[in-house]
């Protein structure tokens, strides 16, 4: 039986992370050939984890440009996923989440007759304003994918319910697991003396991110706000918060907080720093989704500073906590987590729903199936 032809397609930095343990599944694998296609819709934190997972495309786009819209990426990820797509005549195109590339990838694939399979899908808020425009691009793949690798089995659910085919549907757990197991085992010292110069044994240290589009504006400030009075009320504190380069976050987050004791304003920092940081820490206060699902793995409370989530599990495991962007009610999440030590303990001991390390492998022996090459369907993953 000839090698079948995959081609995976990704453009950002958390895109990069989950599909790394899949790619190197694929590279691994006799009956496959892969394919990697980077758009670079983020140039600089995609390249850090390409070093990182020893990851060299073979067709590289470079979409980004200085102040790019959300127009520009789509308009050109369209024009540059054509080539490789018509050169290549892959069996599947592989994506990934919820990027405009992800949509983009499915579309042209669609244009082309090729199958394709959406990693990480599923997930809703079922308000496609939140997150912007990620629910939308997320719900729009899943419409162009022909096979979908739904991390647990609530993400099933929502695929089902749209008219979804059971049998085209694999409940895998998310990649991210399988990338943060391999990171955080490997031994690693921080370099930048501010985060070495930090006593996380001793000191109660939250680390902080914050960028979606929906929080620009008056919530960054009321969340910038709330990380003031925190660190204000509690000596033992500290805050490391790495500041996205969106010129709309950085000077409210500099406005705010520059210069303030105890907080740690820094570029964004690479994955592998910021594994060794959601290692160390007390507790991650966070809009992103990835971290949501990380950061649990590692025995971290997550307090989400958003007002929904697409990732209701982990409401329901017990691993977060909705904050929304309310300067009160972020002070009343994280004094909680900071007073009462078994309210903090039930988060940080309750069971992370997202995986066990093996989602990849369940990727590759579905898509396997799919192609005949194997004979049985693999087991879905039981979070």
């Amino acid at each position: 039986m000839p090698r079948r032809k995959v081609m995976a397609v990704f453009g950002t930095r958390p895109e990069a992370i989950k599909m790394a343990p899949v790619v190197r599944a694929m590279r691994e694998c006799d009956d496959i050939e892969c394919v990697v296609v980077v758009t670079a819709q983020h140039r600089e934190m995609l390249d850090q984890v390409l070093d990182l997972f020893d990851i060299v495309p073979d067709y590289d786009l470079d979409i980004m440009r200085e102040g790019q819209s959300l127009t520009d990426i789509a308009v050109r990820a369209l024009a540059g996923l054509e080539a490789p797509v018509v050169k290549e005549r892959p069996d599947l195109v592989l994506v990934h989440g919820d990027t405009s590339t992800t949509f983009v990838a499915s579309l042209v694939a669609f244009y082309h007759h090729v199958q394709v399979g959406h990693v990480e899908a599923g997930l809703r808020t079922h308000d496609k304003y939140f997150p912007f425009p990620e629910e939308m691009n997320r719900r729009l793949a899943g419409c162009l994918a022909d096979i979908h690798f739904a991390p647990v089995e609530d993400h099933k659910r929502n695929l089902l319910a749209e008219g979804v085919r059971a049998e085209a549907i694999h409940v895998t757990g998310n990649t991210v697991i399988d990338a943060l197991i391999d990171v955080a085992g490997r031994p690693y010292e921080f370099r930048d003396p501010v985060l070495a110069s930090i006593d996380f044994d001793r000191r109660k240290v939250l680390l902080v991110t914050a960028h979606r589009r929906e929080n620009l504006g008056e919530p960054m400030r009321e969340i910038c706000h709330a990380l003031k009075d925190i660190v204000d009320a509690y000596p033992d504190v500290e805050i490391v918060f790495p500041v996205h380069m969106n010129p709309l976050v950085r000077a409210d987050v500099m406005g705010i907080l520059q210069g303030v004791p105890r907080v740690h304003l820094m570029d964004p920092v690479d994955y592998q720093v910021m594994v060794a940081l959601m290692k160390r820490c007390y507790m991650v206060l966070t809009d992103s989704g990835g971290l949501q699902e990380e950061a649990p793995s590692l025995d971290k409370p997550v307090v989400v500073l958003r007002d929904v989530t697409e990732r209701p599990e982990g409401l329901e495991a017990g691993t977060l906590v909705l904050a929304g962007t309310d300067r009160r009610r972020i002070v009343g999440r994280a004094r909680e987590l900071l007073e009462d030590p078994e309210a903090y303990a039930r988060m940080a001991s309750a069971r992370n729903p997202y995986g066990d390390g093996r989602a990849a492998e369940r990727i590759l022996a579905a898509i396997l199936w799919r192609f005949g090459i194997s004979s049985e369907r693999p087991e879905d993953f039981r979070g």
